[in-house]
């Protein structure tokens, strides 16, 4: 392959700017719909993986035939083990199927109200599922634990960022910069998982 583009299958614009962070200089990265396609992703999987291959197999039938083209999606979500790994592959529609990120934390901090600070862990998981021009299909999965914590803390990233206190820092995904996040985070731990298979696949 001489140039490598890769369609994400996502419309959430912080994972595509945390894709492109790590696969930006090499490769090609553009949304799904910065190349023209609106698909109606039914994610009804079991798991994260279920849910990830669902995702690139939508699209792939949508884009035309191109022997340069790497189809990736991510399905990710917070697993809080006092909510027995809730809400899991409904983290992006914890509080229902139109909820706001502010929805989804104000939830989820009403849901861990009683619970002390020691018994709030928690792990942030990520799949990444990749179909390659040949047809072959390829998962990873990549996890960080944590903690949930007792209010939102810092300013930056989405979602659950501002509640989710990683172990090794002791800070929120939201107190970290972009590049201090993309060394630490599940996602990045899985993409880099999948830039690692791509180098292998094609030797570069």
């Amino acid at each position: 392959m001489d140039n490598f583009k890769i369609i994400v299958a996502t419309g959430n614009k912080g994972k595509a700017n945390e894709i492109n962070d790590l696969f930006g200089e090499k490769f090609n990265v553009m949304t799904m719909k910065e190349v023209g396609i609106d698909a109606d992703i039914i994610e009804d999987g079991k798991t994260f993986e279920d849910n990830a291959l669902i995702k690139v197999r939508t699209i792939r039938p949508l884009i035309p035939d191109d022997a340069h083209t790497i189809i990736l999606s991510d399905d990710s979500g917070l697993c809080v083990d006092a909510l027995k790994g809730g809400p899991g592959i409904f983290s992006a529609r914890y509080a229902g199927e139109e909820a706001t990120f502010e929805d989804n934390n104000n939830k989820l901090l009403k849901a861990m109200k009683d619970i002390p600070l020691p018994q709030r862990t928690a792990q942030f998981v990520s799949c990444i599922a990749l179909i390659f021009p040949d047809g072959e299909e390829w998962t990873c999965r990549g996890t960080v634990r944590g903690r949930i914590a007792l209010k939102e803390i810092g300013n930056n990233g989405f979602g659950y960022d501002p509640l989710f206190i990683e172990d090794k820092t002791g800070l929120t995904y939201a107190q970290l910069n972009i590049n201090e996040k993309d060394n630490i985070s599940h996602r990045a731990i899985a993409l880099k998982k999948a830039y690692r298979k791509i180098k292998t696949k094609y030797n570069i």
